[in-house]
């Protein structure tokens, strides 16, 4: 698909709403059993086929499966064999030691011509064990081309997909979901899909490289965090989950299918396109949310309130309110509080936080070196807040109400320290200076 083609069907998609749903969709009418999951001839002589995203006797109300009608089994393919990681990195994490230093990084660099979304994955680091389900991995990734012939599955986890820069078209198992900045795109664990990278919409827009973030989270699927005295609404709602109407690729072609599995990659030549899926229906599917539609809830009163109010999704441990990680979005929204400092007080948390940056600026960052396409990482206690230029204006500003929209930021929190790749310890785009945005912090106590 050309990339005028790739944009006007991009810009042509129409969805299924809602979150968590038991959706169902058909791309030929009559594909889709009715009454039975796996009838003895599947309607127009399809496969029908269960994927599990969660153990079978999981609760109700956790468990995720779909039931996919496809032109060919899952099953009828060759052997797998290893190929090249790249710059993808997995967890358990041992190239370094956590460090308890405050870290950040510029962009990443132009990718080289001819990188792909997967060949554009860098691994800045996590934590856990994706063999036992556990913890989560922050990757970025700058690609230039689109994924011709080549389809790409994570059996270690899902796939949060932030972007920064560029639209991207996702060719799934379940239908094409069109991502842009501003949006978040999930591909659930072992969903197949390719990357189509789409021309600039209009001349004189920026073009190049894609660029973004990616949250590989091996534990448990992401859900929408409890309200509790919030109540029935806020945050982000349910119906604005925008999930894909199936869509299916007949071509007998060689397609590259590359399957991550324990950490590694493996690869294996099919003569057909695995993206062969007529009907389907479940809720283990991938789905694309507008951040800017996220409910903000704040303080009407006083004091900032705690990041946590800003979460989008949550993926829960064993420990209740404490999340394997969290995805918090800093969303516009207005400040009214009186007598209130009211950027990001300074903190230390238990939990970690790795943050991004979509567009524009972070109101507690305004030294120049938080940039859209970079990031900073606090692991868990480290000492940070408002840098001081931040902390000055604040501290002085008359109090009037005022609207915070102007950038556009998230966060991935999450309950155990990241660490480093090697990679990322020694690249050259970790800004080695960041300590310097705390300096001048001046002594202001009066004893009397």
């Amino acid at each position: 698909m050309n990339g005028a083609d790739a944009r006007k069907t991009a810009e042509g998609l129409v969805y299924l709403s809602g979150f968590g749903n038991q959706h169902g969709s058909e791309a030929v009418p009559g594909a889709l059993p009715q009454g039975r999951n796996a009838p003895q001839r599947a309607p127009l002589g399809l496969y029908a086929e269960q994927l599990s995203g969660t153990a079978f006797t999981e609760p109700r109300a956790q468990n995720r499966r779909s039931w996919l009608y496809r032109i060919r089994p899952s099953a009828a393919h060759p052997a797998f064999t290893r190929t090249d990681n790249g710059a993808i990195r997995t967890a358990p994490f041992t190239e370094s030691v956590p460090d308890p230093n405050r870290l950040r990084w510029d962009p990443l660099p132009e990718p080289a011509p001819g990188t792909d979304f997967v060949t554009g994955l860098w691994t800045l680091g996590g934590n856990g064990d994706a063999t036992q389900r556990t913890g989560m991995a922050v990757h970025l990734y700058h690609a230039d081309t689109s994924m011709a012939d080549r389809v790409f599955s994570d059996a270690d986890g899902e796939l949060l997909i932030v972007p920064e820069h560029g639209e991207l078209l996702l060719h799934t198992e379940f239908g094409m979901l069109h991502a842009r900045p501003g949006e978040v795109a999930l591909v659930p664990r072992g969903v197949r899909f390719r990357v189509d990278l789409l021309p600039p919409a209009s001349a004189g827009a920026r073009g190049g490289a894609a660029r973004g973030y990616v949250c590989e989270n091996y534990g448990r699927p992401f859900q929408l965090p409890e309200l509790g005295p919030i109540g029935a609404n806020g945050l982000a709602n349910a119906r604005d989950f925008r999930a894909p109407v199936a869509a299916f690729e007949d071509a007998d072609r060689p397609v590259r299918v590359i399957s991550k599995f324990c950490g590694n990659l493996w690869e294996a030549a099919y003569d057909h396109s695995p993206l062969d899926v007529v009907a389907w229906h479940g809720n283990h599917v991938p789905y694309v949310y507008d951040l800017r539609c996220f409910n903000v809830i704040g303080s009407i009163s006083y004091d900032h309130p705690d990041p946590s109010i800003f979460t989008v999704l949550t993926s829960p441990s064993d420990t209740p309110g404490l999340a394997g990680v969290d995805f918090v979005v800093f969303a516009p929204r207005w400040l009214v509080g009186e007598d209130t400092f009211r950027p990001p007080y300074f903190h230390r948390n238990v939990m970690t936080e790795y943050m991004g940056l979509i567009e524009g600026a972070y109101d507690a960052k305004t030294g120049g070196g938080f940039v859209p396409g970079g990031g900073s990482l606090h692991n868990m206690m480290s000492a940070h807040g408002p840098d001081r230029q931040t902390f000055d204006r604040a501290s002085a500003a008359e109090l009037a109400p005022q609207k915070i929209d102007d950038g556009l930021a998230f966060m991935f929190e999450t309950r155990w320290p990241v660490t480093l790749t090697a990679q990322a310890a020694g690249a050259g785009h970790l800004q080695r200076d960041y300590d310097a945005v705390w300096q001048g912090l001046q002594r202001h106590f009066r004893n009397g």
